[in-house]
């Protein structure tokens, strides 16, 4: 049921020059279930040069057919939804459901910037001479190299793709090793919606063989990268050396704070369920939650009552609402937190401990009385572990948030009008959440600042770092 994933350049399903291939594993059973080509060097100047041509026709396309083609791809998404979805689920580990929310969603992102292509305005600057016209016009930056990860292999992908694709750009995706036939069954909508060969090429490999090779090359005009704050470093340094412009989302560590008015009921059944959602390998999942003192014990019964409710298994399996973390590292690396924080005085309230030992399951987690000296209270743990703290005023609150050199969401929980007002204005977050959880739709933007990086992958501002503004000036 799991085919072999391979390269896809210049318009072809190819396999590396090498023959070389890596192997798939599926989370929930440790087994492998197939293969990704393994692009080399030789590779990789294939699907520059294949960019190239490719760029050459997709630029010269008009928006109004750009849309059209983009809308496409994104009704066979819909179409393919069940099977692409299954894809998922046996090599992410994500509950079916999830995989098919995910798929779903990709379908939605496609059609938001095939409209966006359509208005992509430039405007008229009145002269200062008569007989004088100023010109500012929007260009496709380029070919664009786009680095995404194993955690969301449709969704991280499609935000980049989309955007570069209804701006007029070529994209090379290097795509998740790890996840890569739901990420490739992305590119086969949109080869099959009819996209000119070479306009969207896929490749997997050693990522930083592929980083470290495509960014400083001279056809490469934009890198954009979603994973971890001290990969984006590093690959901004080398992208800023190169003077290329470069979209970066990072890391995260989410505050989750809820005052004392706050609808409790609400609050944990909505933290609950997205803290946990995809094993907690999620950029923006809530993690450091901050309750006020006056509801600590009221808020903790709700929340653990819904934990309790998780029920762990493959993500095939009916009922399952977590499936497996995605790869076995993450394993010692939530055990190896969860002995750190205990060092430091915090006790386990829930959970704890990994499931079995046949398949990378871990009991959904909760810490309480953490220390902020604890390692997990300052890197992000990115599995399924909730933090808990108390505080007691807003200030403390606040405090707390900002701690952090991360600022990619936060999530708050108040009835007070005064209360959440001053949210929008003191936490230091590319975006905040307030009293539900509503980020990462296509039409809103998606991004962070400080340490989490900077750009945005959703909303209008998405398109804008796939655009090169260029004035002209002309006199009759």
């Amino acid at each position: 049921m799991y085919k072999d994933v391979l390269l896809h350049i210049g318009g072809e399903w190819i396999a590396a020059q090498s023959g070389r291939t890596l192997d798939v594993i599926n989370p929930a059973t440790e087994d492998v279930i197939g293969t990704a080509a393994h692009a080399a060097l030789a590779d990789l100047d294939a699907a520059i040069a294949a960019a190239e041509q490719g760029f050459t026709i997709w630029r010269a396309t008009s928006a109004y057919a750009r849309a059209a083609l983009m809308r496409k791809a994104a009704t066979l998404i819909r179409e393919r939804a069940d099977a692409i979805a299954r894809i998922m689920t046996m090599e992410e580990g994500k509950p079916l459901i999830e995989a098919k929310g995910e798929t779903m969603l990709a379908a939605d992102v496609i059609d938001w910037f095939a409209e966006e292509a359509r208005r992509t305005y430039g405007r008229v600057i009145p002269a200062r001479a008569e007989g004088v016209y100023q010109l500012v016009v929007k260009e496709p930056v380029g070919i664009v190299a786009a680095f995404t990860p194993w955690n969301f292999p449709i969704n991280q992908a499609v935000r980049k793709v989309s955007a570069a694709l209804a701006a007029g750009c070529a994209v090379i995706l290097k795509g998740p090793e790890e996840t890569p036939g739901s990420c490739a069954e992305l590119v086969r909508a949109f080869a099959d919606a009819g996209l000119p060969a070479g306009a969207l090429n896929l490749v997997f490999g050693v990522p930083a063989e592929i980083s470290e090779y495509l960014i400083p090359h001279r056809a490469i005009r934009k890198i954009s990268f979603t994973g971890s704050t001290a990969v984006g470093k590093h690959l901004a340094a080398l992208a800023g050396a190169h003077m290329k412009r470069a979209t970066m989302e990072l890391g995260g560590h989410a505050p989750a704070i809820v005052f004392a008015d706050a609808d409790l009921d609400a609050a944990a059944l909505i933290l609950a369920a997205n803290k946990f959602r995809n094993a907690g390998q999620v950029c923006v999942a809530p993690t450091r939650f901050l309750v006020q003192d006056s509801v600590y014990d009221r808020f903790m019964e709700r929340f653990l009552g819904a934990v309790a409710q998780i029920k762990v298994g493959s993500g095939l399996a009916e009922g399952t609402t977590m499936g497996p973390v995605a790869n076995e590292r993450r394993i010692p690396a939530i055990e190896g937190f969860i002995a750190d924080a205990q060092k430091h005085g915090a006790k386990i309230a829930a959970g704890g401990k990994r499931i079995g030992n046949k398949g990378y399951f871990f009991e959904p987690t909760v810490l309480t009385d953490i220390p902020i000296t604890a390692r997990v209270m300052n890197e992000e743990p990115f599995g399924p572990l909730a933090l808990v703290n108390r505080f007691a005023t807003f200030d403390d609150a606040i405090a707390e948030a900002n701690r952090l050199d991360y600022g990619l969401a936060a999530y708050a929980y108040s009835r007070s009008a005064k209360t959440v007002t001053a949210l929008g204005h003191r936490i230091e977050s590319g975006m905040i959440s307030i009293n539900h959880h509503g980020l990462a739709l296509p039409e809103t933007p998606f991004g962070g600042m400080k340490d989490s990086g900077y750009g945005w992958e959703g909303g209008a501002e998405a398109i804008d770092a796939y655009l090169a503004t260029k004035f002209v000036t002309q006199a009759s």
